[in-house]
């Protein structure tokens, strides 16, 4: 798994902006960088409560990510069309990483390998990139209740240190 310090896997994936079922196009992590920080928040899988619960954390603290120039993507194994239906459902005010050929989560180190028993998703992680593509800072969903709040705060402080430091 990738770490505090190391240089981030550069990758292109398609990105689900949510406007329609068929808003795709092409994200590339080496053209985004350079605008300000980067949050890379994996995730297993759409439309499951978990999944949803974090994600509407986000939705509801964009601003503070916005007030620092930061850029927020959510990276799952889904297709893309999929991501744009619950983007749309949930209201996300930011896009969809669709890694549904399962490299990305192979080169950050975040698989989960049995998702109900069935088939590889993304284990629930984020990752804080600064300008230059280091990483700045690495969660990893252990066992138990996740407070997605006290995640979301924490990740904002990482990217406020990432973006001032």
């Amino acid at each position: 798994m990738i770490d505090i310090g190391d240089h981030a896997p550069e990758f292109t994936l398609p990105k689900a902006g949510g406007e329609a079922h068929n808003d795709i196009e092409p994200f590339e992590l080496s053209t985004a960088l350079g605008g300000g920080p980067i949050v890379l928040a994996f995730f297993p899988a759409a439309f499951t409560s978990g999944c949803t619960a974090e994600m509407c954390t986000f939705r509801d603290s964009m601003d503070r990510f916005e007030d620092l120039d930061a850029a927020v993507y959510g990276i799952s194994v889904d297709l893309p069309p999929a991501q744009n239906v619950w983007i749309r459902e949930e209201t996300l005010n930011f896009p969809m990483l669709s890694d549904w050929n399962h490299d990305v989560i192979h080169d950050y180190g975040v698989v989960l390998p049995e998702m109900y028993g069935q088939f590889e998703a993304a284990r629930r992680s984020i990752f804080v990139l600064d300008e230059t593509g280091q990483v700045t800072y690495r969660w990893v969903a252990g066992e138990g209740t996740i407070d997605f709040g006290a995640v979301v705060d924490e990740v904002a402080t990482a990217v406020e240190e990432t973006a001032n430091g």
